[in-house]
């Protein structure tokens, strides 16, 4: 790994984590924080903005970027974000423990939505849009930004983009990295911006409503409300939530086809359909399990099992209910769910639909063989044959994704009260989700985890958002030879 490029292109991440604490500072400010927090709030962005400018200048040089490098670049600059981001929380005395603080941190930049907050309402008001900027960022990668804003970054930017975009593929809308970069995070931008004056008119106030809206677009799930969602009981605003969070599941390549006039291009996606179907599916079997057992009320079974099915499967992590005293059916589908996740090139996280697609037709294709030995049978999306090495590579991704789960279940029972917390917390934190069952259920936090506990959470947050293969190359010793 060259070690002068990589971290001269981290240092611009820096800077522009620093430019959005200072933009919390301002909103910290305007809403009338305790000077003390104000304060907090410029330093950090002090701290972060000089860092980054100290290291801009000591690593100035040619850029010229391996494949190698671009793992670098995305593993490591999402440490320093990571670090460097918590101070927000550390330097206005909201979040005193460093490793808690860098818990909140990461957890918001992979958009996992895990936190150890309680009692959201009395918090600052610019430390809570620092939360839900780190949705914001970390939805579609804050070096995917950097790619799209940065003209020279051009020459290391595919291998920033593989790196750090989250599927299987990697969908480039135009010929230019860059210029894919700019439409990608040009859609996701106007589609926060759309939901936030949805929930506006909903009766949430701007402040509310913009959190909300980076929250779901990143299908993160930091709410401004103890009680997330549940505390607006809203009809019309859980709607417009689930119809962004269903969205910000979907590939935004096909995002961009319908909003260039081609609205059918989801319904031609096999991806989508599998999507749709599960969701679909999830959706009726949790409803037919909660209805007259839970809810009485036909209304309202409707509403919790299309809003938290929807929550899950897409990853985001919002709650209307306590899913945890559900039915153990209902559970079970939950946990599936965290597996499955939604679409290859959303913001989702989990195994992603794409995949599952692709190995259960490589498991028919098996099947087959074994009573046809002499076929030629070829794995097909869509009617189009998946190459070898993507099947392969699917496959791969799928064995270390139970084998980091099982040894972070075994690990996470040394630091949870019972085997439920342990299990759910590692696939709510590889998976992106956020909440998970047990002592990390839908009305509890995070915050019961020791610190070293919260460390290994911080590493499986880290693997799931960069798709494990990214993170792990930087640990084997081949990497850093030249």
């Amino acid at each position: 790994m060259n070690i002068r490029p990589v971290f001269h292109l981290i240092s611009i991440t820096l800077m522009v984590l620093g430019l959005a604490v200072g933009i919390c500072a301002g909103i910290s400010w305007i809403y009338g924080d305790p000077w003390d927090v104000v304060f907090g709030m410029e330093v950090a962005c002090g701290v972060i903005i000089l860092s980054g400018m100290l290291l801009f200048l000591r690593t100035q040089g040619p850029i010229d970027l391996s494949r190698r490098d671009g793992f670098g670049i995305v593993t490591f600059g999402w440490i320093c974000a990571g670090v460097f981001g918590s101070l927000p929380f550390i330097l206005t005395g909201v979040i005193l423990d460093p490793v808690a603080a860098v818990f909140e941190t990461v957890s918001g930049l992979t958009t996992t939505g895990a936190s150890v907050l309680t009692d959201l309402e009395t918090l600052p008001r610019g430390v809570l849009f620092w939360r839900a900027m780190t949705h914001f960022f970390g939805g579609m990668g804050v070096l995917v930004l950097c790619v799209a804003i940065l003209p020279f970054l051009g020459i290391g930017g595919m291998q920033i983009y593989r790196a750090e975009m989250p599927g299987p593929s990697k969908d480039r809308l135009t010929p230019r990295i860059a210029n894919t970069a700019k439409l990608l995070w040009g859609i996701y931008v106007l589609l926060c911006v759309t939901e936030a004056i949805f929930l506006r008119i909903g009766g949430m106030n701007w402040f509310d409503a913009f959190c909300h809206a980076f929250a779901t677009m990143a299908t993160g799930g930091f709410s401004t409300r103890t009680d997330s969602i549940a505390a607006y009981n809203s009809i019309y605003i859980e709607t417009v939530i689930v119809f962004f969070m269903f969205l910000a599941g979907t590939n935004f390549a096909l995002t961009y086809q319908a909003l260039r006039g081609k609205p059918f291009c989801y319904f031609k996606n096999p991806e989508f359909r599998l999507y749709l179907t599960i969701w679909f599916g999830a959706t009726l079997f949790i409803f037919l399990n909660i209805y007259r057992t839970m809810y009485p009320s036909l209304t309202a079974a409707i509403r919790a099992a299309v809003f938290q099915s929807t929550s899950i499967m897409t990853t985001t992590g919002f709650t209307t209910e306590d899913f945890d005293r559900w039915p153990g059916t209902s559970k079970v589908i939950l946990l599936v769910l965290m597996f499955i996740g939604a679409c290859a090139g959303s913001t989702s996280g989990a195994i992603k639909n794409f995949r599952i697609s692709v190995l259960a037709k490589q498991v028919l294709r098996e099947i087959r063989l074994f009573m046809q030995p002499q076929a030629v049978i070829r794995v097909k999306i869509g009617g189009a044959p998946v190459p070898e090495n993507v099947v392969s590579c699917i496959s791969g991704f799928f064995v270390v994704y139970l084998v980091v789960f099982t040894i972070g279940t075994l690990i996470m029972t040394c630091f949870t009260p019972d085997l439920q917390t342990a299990l759910s917390s590692v696939t709510a934190t590889m998976g992106g989700v956020g909440p998970g069952l047990g002592g990390v259920g839908a009305t509890q936090t995070y915050a019961s985890i020791s610190p070293l506990g919260q460390v290994f959470l911080i590493f499986f947050m880290l693997l799931g958002r960069l798709e494990f293969y990214t993170v792990l190359i930087v640990l084997l010793p081949g990497f850093w030879r030249k």
